[in-house]
This record gives C-alpha cells, sequence and structure tokens, in this order.
C-alpha cells in the first residue's frame, strides 16, 4: 500500500524528491502544504488505498475525526519539507506522531538515545582513581571541574554548589583568595555538610589546605614548597591532589607528592591562556602515570568570544591529549552557562570514540546558529506596499503602561502593581489581554516584541532592558 504526502505547490519538487524511493503519492492541494483542510485530507484517502498519511507539520487543523473515519494513520510530518527526507530515512524505525512535528520528534530522540549513550559508557567504564565515588580517567568521561571563586564571600554558598552540581559539575571547587583565613575555609566546608558530591579546595597556602581536609575530596594545588608542610596531612585524609610545577618541574613535585604518602595524584602541567603560549603548553601534556587535569577556564575567562565553541574546542584538546578532568568556572558574565557547556562538551567527545569527529552526534553546542539553513518556499503575493515609519507620535493606551523585566527564569511584566509572571512570552501576553490590561494593537504588538525580547534574554543568559537594544 502507498503513502499519501499531501502538499502544497510550493514545496512539491522537495517532497517529491525526499520520497522518490518510497512507494508514495505525492498529491498538491493548494498553495501552501500548511493550509490542507480535513476535508481535502478525507478525500483523497477515500479515493485511494492508504498505509497512512504524512501531512505537514505545520498544519494547525486536527485530523483525529478524518483518521476515525477513514481508519488510516495521519502522521505528523516535519515543519519544512527540507527536513522530510530525515523523516524518510527513519519511517520503519521511528513510530511517528499524530500531533508532534516529525522534526520535533526526530531531535528528542535523537538526544535521549545520545544521553542513553553517554549514560551506558560512564556505567561500563574503567577509572584510574575514585574522588567520592566519581570516577576519574581511565576510559571513563572527562570530569568537570567547576570553581567557585572566593567562596567565603559567597552570601548563599550552599545554593551556589548545588546549582553547580545540578549545571553539570562532577566535582565543585572552592576557590580562596587571599584574605581568606582558615577559619573562613572551616566555615564554608561545615556549611557543605549536607552536600553528596566531591568537593575541592583551591589554594596552595597550607594553612587553608589544612582547614578543608576533614570535608575536601580534593586539593588544589601541591607543589614544591607546601609539600613538605601539608602533604603527609593531605594523604592522611585521604584526598586526592592535583600536582602543579612551579619552581620544579611537574614530574619533580609527584616524585616528592609520593614520598611523602599521596598516591591519589593529577597532573596538572597548567594550559597556558591564548597569546601567552596555548599551543606550546599543550606539549606538556603527555603520560605522566596518573591522570591529566586541563585547565580550559583560564583559556575561555581571558578570551572575549562566545564561550560554547571554545569549550567544545577546548573539550576536544582535552581528549586528544589524554586529560581526565577539565576546569572551568564561571568568572564573569560572558562565561555564565560555562559549566553546563563544558559538561555537554565532554559529552560529545563520549561519544566521537566510535567516530571521526563531533558531528551529527544527537547532542551539541549550537546555540545562535543553525546546524543547516533551511531553504523556504517563495512568498507568493500580487501586491507590494512599502513599510513607512512608524509615527513619531506616541498613543497611549487607555489601560496604561506596563513596566517588563526578568526574574530568574521568569519573564515579568507589571500592571498597576500586579505583576503577570511566565517562561513564554506567549503566556504572558495572552494573560494580559484576557485580563484586559491591553486595550491598543499598537500597544499588544510592542508588548509582544518586548516580551519575546525578554525571553531571548533568559534563554541566552544575557541582561533585559525595555526599550533598550538587545
Amino acid at each position: 500500500m502507498a503513502i499519501l504526502f499531501p502538499t502544497g505547490a510550493a514545496t512539491e519538487a522537495a517532497v517529491r524528491a525526499a520520497v522518490s524511493e518510497l512507494d508514495a503519492d505525492v498529491v498538491v492541494t493548494g498553495e501552501i502544504a500548511s493550509f490542507l483542510t480535513p476535508r481535502q485530507l478525507r478525500d483523497l484517502l477515500m479515493a485511494g488505498s492508504y498505509e497512512f498519511a504524512v501531512v505537514s507539520g505545520m498544519c494547525t487543523a486536527s485530523f483525529a475525526s478524518v483518521e476515525e473515519e477513514t481508519g488510516v494513520p495521519v502522521l505528523r510530518g516535519p515543519r519544512h519539507a527540507a527536513d522530510l527526507p530525515l523523516m524518510v530515512a527513519q519511517l520503519s524505525r521511528v513510530e511517528f506522531s499524530r500531533d508532534v512535528p516529525a522534526d520535533d520528534l526526530l531531535r528528542h530522540l535523537r538526544l535521549e538515545d545520545a544521553c542513553r549513550k553517554v549514560r551506558s559508557i560512564e556505567k561500563n567504564a574503567g577509572w584510574d582513581l575514585l574522588v567520592r565515588g566519581v570516577r576519574v580517567g581511565g576510559t571513563s568521561r572527562i570530569k568537570v571541574l567547576a570553581e567557585l571563586m572566593d567562596a567565603h564571600r559567597r552570601p548563599d554558598l550552599v545554593e551556589d554548589v548545588e546549582r553547580a552540581f545540578r549545571e553539570g559539575a562532577d566535582i565543585v571547587d572552592l576557590g580562596f583568595g587571599f584574605d581568606a583565613e582558615a577559619c573562613d575555609v572551616a566555615r564554608c566546608f561545615a556549611e557543605l555538610e549536607g552536600i553528596d558530591g566531591p568537593l575541592a579546595v583551591d589554594t596552595q597556602d597550607p594553612a587553608l589546605i589544612a582547614a578543608a581536609l576533614f570535608r575536601a575530596d580534593l586539593v588544589l594545588s601541591l607543589q614544591e614548597e607546601n609539600i613538605p608542610v601539608i602533604g603527609r596531612a593531605v594523604a592522611e585524609s585521604g584526598a586526592a591532589a592535583v600536582v602543579v610545577p612551579r619552581f620544579r618541574s611537574l614530574e619533580e613535585n609527584l616524585v616528592a607528592a609520593r614520598e611523602v604518602g599521596c598516591e591519589a595524584l593529577i597532573a596538572d602541567p597548567l594550559l597556558q591562556p591564548v597569546g601567552s603560549g596555548l599551543v606550546r603548553s599543550l606539549a606538556e601534556f603527555r603520560d605522566y602515570g596518573v591522570p591529566l587535569f586541563f585547565g580550559a577556564g583560564n583559556v575561555v575567562e581571558l578570551l572575549d568570544a562566545d564561550s560554547p565553541g571554545a569549550q567544545a574546542l577546548l573539550a576536544g584538546m582535552a581528549q586528544e591529549v589524554g586529560a581526565a578532568v577539565v576546569f572551568t568556572a564561571e568568572h564573569s558574565d560572558k562565561t555564565r552557562g560555562a559549566i553546563a557547556e563544558m559538561r555537554r562538551a565532554t559529552e560529545m567527545m563520549v561519544l566521537t570514540r566510535c567516530r571521526p569527529y563531533p558531528k551529527d552526534l544527537g547532542i551539541d553546542l549550537l546555540v545562535l546558529k543553525e546546524k543547516r539553513r533551511r531553504r523556504e518556499p517563495p512568498l507568493v503575493y500580487d501586491q507590494v506596499v512599502e513599510a513607512e515609519p512608524m509615527p513619531d507620535e506616541l498613543v497611549c493606551d487607555p489601560r496604561g503602561n506596563l513596566r517588563i523585566g526578568i526574574e530568574g527564569d521568569l519573564i515579568v511584566a507589571v500592571h498597576e502593581g500586579v505583576a503577570v509572571r511566565g517562561r513564554c512570552w506567549q503566556d504572558v501576553l495572552s494573560t494580559l489581554i484576557r485580563d484586559d490590561r491591553v486595550s491598543r494593537l499598537d500597544h499588544a504588538a510592542y508588548l509582544g516584541a518586548e516580551l519575546f525580547k525578554a525571553e531571548l534574554a533568559i534563554r541566552l543568559g544575557r541582561s533585559f532592558e525595555q526599550d533598550g537594544p538587545f
């Protein structure tokens, strides 16, 4: 039995090309595929013998009654004809939906499959050492260590640490500046008594390291000056330690750490920022007999470029040099979201083990750019009216003005002391209209633009200013 593909004249060629290998009937039902009506589809199905029908994912009509009357399943195809080949390739493997467009369904399935593979690989991976139950090295995934700078000055340290773990950190590193004292370090780690995940102390001051050893699972960092003072205490606490070079080589400091009893060691050859020896420093990442630490966070922080691509590239470098732990941080506004980005990047690298490059994995770090630009059919019209500049004179809405802002991940619109909050701009606007807080079309259009801008600001981690540029 054939498959029916109703389509529009504008997309007929693309649909025919996509289904050329199938037993399929492609029928043009009008200029635009999404304008298909239940009556049209019913007539087509009654006139032939079909296994099922695939309608445009852009169709807004319900075809449940058609399916009930004809007995022929009606599936949602992709929104765009350019994505139809992806659906066709999966027709025998995937149960497509009557309600969800195929491109959404395939994207979700690819994501689920990728995440399932990452979990399976980690579950079956070997490791070189365990840090509070977290596998480090071996064949396990590169672990993300997220630093929280100036931990002793954070008003809500517990929430910050919990958020870092939620965002994807495997280990959370508490950094302490030169103004920190041992009592500050002890207080911070005591506050985190209820946290189950691995915690690291980030300081080279022996007194501060000692104050953290009752809870710290990892010490950053040991070198020739502090190993004689605190190395044995680190070993006796059972904490792992990152060893760095300073005035002596990394190899020498690793030997010194072992001599005082430290066995759970990670070597950090010190990755340099762009312009200060990044490529040259990569040569120092070699086999030291222990897992390797890769300090990607310093590179990203000192680079004025969007972080997702930089994180992906650095995670790829970390994998190629055999690193077991990658360091990242969110010290500035431009690196907000870096923890989640680096976690996604390390998962991408896991999936490249059975392929030559990190492409078409099911997960990605594409944020603003599209993987494939869709080629839309041309618009059809008979007349052109050139848009004129918006009038300078402002006509106020009798219902009054609104103040729009964002609070965390919520869009907020305030009208006469009432705050309407939501995560989707459409929901907020619909509620404002429903509650009779908007009366003019031009005001509604303005609100839609500003609310959508607020939603984009939340999604992209940017600041928002009503009436300001995005």
